[in-house]
């Protein structure tokens, strides 16, 4: 580790010195700038732990000198301190120098789908629309909602949201899988506590794709939007479905009031459905096994159980369980999703 952080210390210094000469061509000048901010948090970590290092051996060598007296305890004390500090920044640096996901700093596409107990499950899954609402407010994330199908009793059956902000996909990534709640239903009269499920899909919002999405290869339909209960909810066709002939893969949106923006929202959503079936196809033909956070990332893992009566809610991927559901389900999501980065860094310094 440390032979590496030498080599990018030493690169660090060279990109400087060239920068400082002044005599680079525009296109140089923004490549090295944006290789030099690539380096500039580990390397100052680094120069922060070289510098520690240096004072814990002088300490050591006054020690050696010193007598048993009042300073003797003092540096000896301080020596343990610097020594404390010195284990948790060689920590941060290996995190630093694993392997970077590609897709961390894209945005991303939720899909939420409200699945076992009926009416209660999409009550949940418009509840856990809401969570990851105040989540992003949190974060100083957008959302921007591109379809969504309502229950007859609150909710959502479906609900299709874009989040953009920095690193979301860095975080949200761990979101995929089944959420299950456990609590007494608005639909409940006798106060029986019920279990219901909602699934989360999170995947990157598609950017480029590698071939070309030809509005000829789209198959549009349109048809009027409904709201709760499956009721209409204007006498236009501005809702909008769109169809991928090639692959099958097929989207809607109604949550615009224009077909033309439904139309706008559907394509993006189509973009990213067709490049993450693209990724699909190919690593089940290569034999792949994908390399997810933490779990196995499929669709029908239950990851996460929320038991609303003992304000608890429990992460079962790293086993770990918090009461503090009252404050999770307002947002403050980092309680669980911070321990979760932590495991699965944590796993790659294993394997690495």
């Amino acid at each position: 580790m440390f032979e590496r952080l030498e080599i990018m210390l030493d690169r660090y210094k060279k990109i400087q010195d060239l920068i400082s000469q002044g005599s680079l061509e525009v296109k140089e000048m923004t490549l090295l700038l944006k290789e030099l901010s690539s380096l500039e948090e580990v390397i100052s970590i680094y120069l922060d732990y070289l510098k520690t290092s240096d004072e814990i051996n002088n300490l050591k060598k006054m020690i050696e000198t010193e007598e048993s007296n009042e300073l003797f305890i003092m540096m000896k004390e301080e020596v343990s301190l610097l020594s404390k500090k010195q284990n948790e920044t060689e920590d941060k640096l290996r995190i630093l120098l694993l392997p970077k996901d590609p897709n961390d700093d894209k945005n991303v596409i939720v899909s939420i789908k409200g699945a076992t107990g009926g009416d209660e499950a999409n009550i949940f899954a418009g509840d856990l629309f809401r969570m990851y609402s105040k989540y992003a407010d949190i974060k100083g994330w957008k959302i921007k909602v591109l379809d969504a199908s309502f229950g007859e009793r609150g909710g959502y059956s479906n609900i299709d949201f874009l989040i953009s902000g920095d690193k979301v996909y860095s975080l949200m990534k761990y979101e995929s899988g089944v959420h299950r709640v456990q609590r007494v239903p608005e639909t409940e009269s006798l106060g029986r506590v019920h279990t219901s499920t909602s699934t989360v899909y999170v995947q990157y919002e598609a950017e480029d794709i590698d071939f070309d999405l030809s509005w000829d290869d789209i198959r549009v339909d349109t048809f009027c939007s409904s709201g709760p209960g499956g009721q209409s909810v204007n006498t236009t066709q501005s809702a909008v479905r769109l169809t991928h002939i090639p692959t099958g893969v097929s989207v809607a949106s109604q949550v615009a009031k224009s077909q033309y923006e439904n139309k706008d929202l559907a394509f993006s959503l189509l973009k990213s459905r067709i490049h993450q079936s693209i990724i699909d196809k190919k690593e089940k033909e290569e034999g792949l096994i994908r390399k997810t956070t933490v779990g196995t990332g499929e669709r029908a893992e239950k990851i996460r159980t929320y038991n609303f009566p003992q304000n608890r809610v429990t992460d079962h991927r790293i086993s770990l369980t918090l009461n503090r559901l009252d404050a999770i389900i307002e947002g403050k999501l980092d309680l669980i999703i911070l321990p979760l980065v932590d495991e699965f860094q944590k796993r790659l310094i294993e394997e690495s």
